[in-house]
């Protein structure tokens, strides 16, 4: 009788994620043998086209890992390996990976990497020694009623955030201005209240990193934000440019975070502001996953090393590497956006990488360089079906479009590159609107 294969099991992941695991799916076919099971609530027919066999189980009900054992029943014996792939399952799925005697990283802490109040209180106990390492602490507070965000802006001077405090892509995230609106915050905010909202103190520093990575290895992102009302991820750029003195700042503060949050083996994203001056640091927040904005995909341009495969195999027992090699060059992830509030089906504009082939090239030209020293990893649509989209994002979804570039030339700042893309794609997409079907413009 034949031996039945080994099987990897990925618990969840978000759909914007999909070609990722395919590519999980393939690397552990070819590379383990595996066959690739996967656990999420609702599955639908593009996760039978990923994954070698789905099991229905949400990983936010109170008892996803009995649902989940009871589903698998006797082929629980066959996993060999596991990873959670989503916020939504950090911990519940960690959890489901320890009862099946499975590495994973520790479930008891990871809740602090799903839910922002229960990371700033991990955080405060521990306040005197993230103090010694230069790390600020911003005031914050749980949101219940309108009157607590008016409570809490009595003792902001320089502004505050209000946001969900278990929601991804910076979805719910508001700027609230001294003396803003505070009715009109929290009424923003009030849909994401059963899953809790906090507000936290402006933390001033002007700089953004992400520290990244799987295991001990790690890396440091730079990040690009919105200015304004809705601080949204607009580009992220590796490698980062950071002196000696800034790197170990960022490295010291994001191995914290994942001592806090229980992070030895897997995947981390820690988002973190550094002070413009005395190396300072203050942590947005932390994640127990691959960075989103395709910023794995920018390490293996820019480093040579195939994240993903790397996290696959970990799993299944092989030793990951502690450093990444140098960088050939640099890249960056660019969110696109549209030139006014409009209700949009992009399904009118064509191929997305002919639009953006077309601002590649125009970039170029803006910036005196040659097109070969640009190269397109990926792009693609954000926007699916008709939907109103507005010109200055609220949060991702806000979005149209977003392309990975790679640049070769380095005479070229990565940054000037990230800024010019963004306008020249408002040139490129008001020709292409002009062609089709007038929009309904939102008033």
């Amino acid at each position: 009788m034949p031996l039945r294969a080994p099987v990897l099991l990925i618990v969840d992941y978000n759909l914007s994620r999909i070609g990722d695991v395919l590519h999980m799916r393939n690397h552990a076919r070819e590379r383990w043998g595996a066959e690739t099971w996967l656990i999420r609530a609702n599955p639908q027919d593009h996760d039978l086209q990923i994954s070698d066999r789905v099991i229905d189980a949400d990983p936010l009900a109170p008892d996803f890992v009995a649902q989940a054992l009871h589903r698998l029943a006797g082929d629980a014996a066959r996993i060999s390996a596991g990873l959670v792939f989503s916020d939504n399952a950090v911990a519940s799925g960690a959890a489901l990976l320890e009862r099946l005697g499975l590495p994973v990283d520790d479930a008891a802490r990871a809740l602090a990497a799903f839910d922002k109040l229960a990371y700033r209180e991990a955080e405060q106990a521990i306040a005197p020694l993230l103090d010694r390492l230069g790390v600020m602490l911003p005031d914050f507070q749980p949101i219940e009623c309108v009157n607590d965000v008016r409570n809490f802006a009595l003792r902001q001077e320089r502004g505050f955030v209000i946001k969900p405090a278990c929601e991804g892509n910076n979805r719910g995230v508001v700027m609230v201005a001294p003396g803003g609106d505070c009715e009109d915050a929290f009424a923003e905010v009030a849909p994401y209240l059963d899953g809790g909202v906090l507000a936290e103190a402006f933390i001033a520093y002007t700089r953004e990193y992400s520290y990244d990575g799987l295991g001990e290895l790690w890396f440091i992102t730079e990040k690009v934000s919105a200015t304004g009302r809705y601080p949204v991820e607009v580009a992220q750029i590796l490698p980062a440019r950071l002196n000696p003195q800034e790197r170990q700042a960022i490295r010291l503060t994001g191995e914290q975070v994942n001592r806090l949050v229980g992070q030895r083996i897997g995947p981390f994203h820690n988002e973190i502001k550094l002070s413009d001056r005395d190396y300072h640091t203050a942590v947005i927040e932390p994640n127990r996953r691959p960075g989103g904005m395709k910023i794995w995909t920018l390490a293996k341009a820019v480093h040579g090393l195939d994240l993903y495969a790397a996290w696959v195999d970990s799993v299944f027992a092989a030793a990951v590497p502690r450093e990444l090699p140098d960088a050939s060059c640099s890249a960056a992830t660019v969110m696109f956006s549209v030139p006014q509030d409009m209700t949009l089906d992009v399904s009118g504009l064509g191929a997305i990488d002919s639009l953006v082939e077309d601002t590649l090239t125009r970039a170029a030209q803006t910036l005196a360089m040659a097109s070969a020293d640009i190269t397109l990893l990926e792009c693609a649509w954000i926007a699916g079906e008709s939907r109103l989209i507005h010109a200055i994002p609220r949060d991702n979804s806000d979005f149209v479009a977003h392309a990975c570039v790679a640049l070769h030339d380095p005479r070229v700042d990565i940054r000037d590159l990230v800024a010019v893309l963004r306008e020249q794609w408002q040139v490129v997409l008001n020709r292409s609107l002009a062609c089709e079907q007038p929009l309904k413009v939102a008033s």
